[in-house]
């Protein structure tokens, strides 16, 4: 499980440093909100937090927020395709 998580911070840190300052600038103020069955692991956000040097927390309901994100990515999925931001795969 620990080289999972490892994983997790090593892929964390790397989009904190290839995304744009603006951006980088919004999650060392905010936060990353952690969403998910693995947001359910007991003091993930606090090690999150440690690792990377930025506020971590858990949503108030990690397993409802994947759904409703999953939801609305359908909803959009045309225009999303259309812009580049995902490939839709037959």
């Amino acid at each position: 499980m620990h080289d999972s998580i490892n994983q997790v911070v090593k892929a964390a840190h790397h989009v904190l440093a290839e995304i744009q300052p603006e951006l980088s600038a919004d999650v060392i103020d905010r936060g990353i909100v952690l969403t998910g069955g693995g947001a359910l692991l007991r003091g993930i956000d606090q090690y999150l937090s440690d690792e990377l040097g930025v506020p971590v927390m858990v949503s108030d309901s990690p397993l409802d927020n994947v759904a409703k994100g999953a939801g609305e990515l359908l909803e959009h999925i045309t225009k999303l395709t259309q812009r580049g931001i995902i490939c839709h795969v037959k």
